[in-house]
């Protein structure tokens, strides 16, 4: 069981063991969310505690890498930490297991999860009688020969068939959208397949740290799909179901959401100003509580933050030192400035440079920020809000949204980005869709003033799903078409070479 770090005690413990941990084992066999996973020598892990936080530093493909620990877990063979960057917005679940042999590794960890995969089948068995099970066997996993993540089991009656989805590994609140959009599209190839008896029913086994958030998306759903899933919980030791109801939406607009705060009016300091002016056509601007954070085409280089009532400017890329600017560090800067110029440009010649490619959607948020007309001429350039939140002060699990806009008849229009092929692309637009929806019947957006005097319309959002044109995901459509009818979500298709101009190729409502 997953121990949480709640307590300067249990950090301090946690950190402790970590260590002993890291220094018995000279290599680590480490994956991030169930993605390729890479070997590390001990001396490339580092474990630390600040501000109060349990840190863990290592290298992966994309550089080196933090996360703050939210809780772990070691069994004697595998350690599992659930860590947490960008405030939240990324909570990858980090496997980290002492090097023996990749074969080794892989048919332990196989077998571990077909093990847990059974198990889970003999519960779901037990819950109706004179059924048997026909099939348990695990999702494909990331690569050829890693075990899949998910079981996908086939229960059998004498006129019945009933498909059950569950996860085999530690699932966190993040992970809801690709379990679901998994076990969607399984059910949807495997019914189209299947022989008599047909599949009637889909089950979906959870743990309790994601129920809630299950029942929301499945509350999304068209109504013919809705009323064939049934929902249960599972215990952490796999030896109960728990049936849980699955509410109408309406009964999810009656629970209580936090206000918005007021939107204070946004305004930069001189010192902004002139870091702005070097690069007006690349630089934006992000405000926060404490100060602004500078970003050239998306990728935030400097922070600006007031002590003591003195400005001060900190510059770096994620990733590397950061430094002040100051009279001694002014040629740092300068050589920071020509490498955005040079590398993080739509002429630049090598396009495999960290610079181009590192946050690719940022790049194209910034675009739109400047110009969200070439999306949809039909939306106001400003105010336009970024990397929205729903949720006051960022709750953890809770993603924010790319872009929330409004249209010049006085809808509104949930804007979500993806420059590469992502499965989860059509259930996280209809996720974005109901949270705003759901301050929009409670006037929250209206009195906190998102859109200054402009007055909103009576109307649920509009759901804009972005994406070049040959990086749309395969199963795009058929899980566009689960999603209910009343929910407009349309598809955005634009041209590959975006970061030379958005360009809109195609539009289309998919559900």
């Amino acid at each position: 069981m997953f121990q949480l770090l709640t307590t300067p005690s249990e950090r301090s413990y946690a950190h402790r063991h970590l260590a002993e941990l890291f220094a018995h084992h000279a290599e680590w066999l480490c994956s991030v969310d169930q993605t390729e996973a890479y070997s590390l020598h001990r001396n490339e892990i580092e474990i630390s505690i600040s501000s109060d936080r349990l840190m863990l530093s290592c290298w992966t493909e994309k550089g080196t890498r933090t996360w703050r620990i939210l809780d772990w877990f070691w069994n004697g063979e595998i350690l599992a930490v659930h860590g947490s960057r960008k405030m939240g917005a990324e909570q990858p679940l980090i496997e980290l297991i002492p090097r023996t042999s990749a074969s080794a590794i892989t048919a332990t960890i196989r077998a571990a999860r077909q093990a847990r995969c059974y198990r889970i089948a003999e519960l779901a068995c037990a819950l109706e009688p004179e059924t048997r099970i026909e099939r348990a066997s695990l999702s494909p996993g990331a690569r050829r020969g890693q075990p899949g993540r998910y079981a996908r089991i086939i229960l059998r009656r004498k006129r019945q068939r009933i498909a059950v989805a569950a996860s085999v590994v530690p699932t966190g609140v993040g992970a809801v959208d690709a379990f679901l959009s998994a076990a969607l599209l399984w059910f949807q190839r495997t019914s189209e397949r299947i022989r008599p008896p047909y599949i009637d029913q889909l089950w979906l086994i959870v743990s309790k740290e994601i129920l809630n958030s299950t029942i929301h998306r499945v509350s999304l759903l068209r109504d013919g799909l809705r009323q064939i899933i049934k929902l249960y919980v599972v215990d952490d030791a796999l030896s109960l179901l728990e049936p849980k109801a699955c509410p109408d939406r309406r009964e999810l607009w009656k629970k209580r959401t936090q206000r918005f705060p007021p939107v204070p009016p946004a305004s930069m300091t001189p010192q902004t100003l002139a870091i702005v002016d070097q690069a007006p056509e690349a630089i934006d601007v992000v405000h926060a509580r404490h100060g602004e954070t500078l970003r050239y085409f998306g990728l935030p280089f400097a922070r600006i933050r007031s002590l003591m009532g003195v400005e001060r400017v900190w510059f770096g890329i994620e990733g590397s030192h950061r430094g002040m600017l100051d009279d001694a560090s002014v040629d740092d800067w300068m050589n920071l400035l020509n490498d955005l110029r040079e590398h993080r440009s739509a002429v630049a010649l090598d396009h495999r440079h960290a610079l181009y490619r590192s946050a690719a959607e940022a790049w194209l948020e910034s675009l739109l920020r400047k110009d969200i007309t070439k999306l949809d001429p039909g939306l106001i350039i400003a105010p336009l809000h970024a990397q929205f939140r729903t949720a006051r002060g960022g709750k953890l699990g809770i993603r924010p949204i790319d872009m929330l806009a409004l249209r010049q008849d006085g809808r509104l229009a949930v804007i979500e980005l993806k420059v590469s092929e992502d499965r989860e692309h059509v259930l996280q637009g209809a996720d974005y869709w109901r949270r705003v929806e759901a301050h929009r019947r409670r006037g929250h957006i209206s009195k906190a003033k998102l859109f200054g005097d402009r007055k909103i319309r009576d109307e649920s959002p509009l759901v804009y799903l972005v994406a070049p044109t040959l990086r749309v995901h395969p199963s795009f459509s058929t899980l566009a078409r689960c999603i209910a009818s009343d929910i407009e979500i349309y598809r955005f298709d634009i041209n590959e070479d975006w970061r030379s101009g958005v360009r809109v190729m195609r539009r289309m409502r998919v559900n």
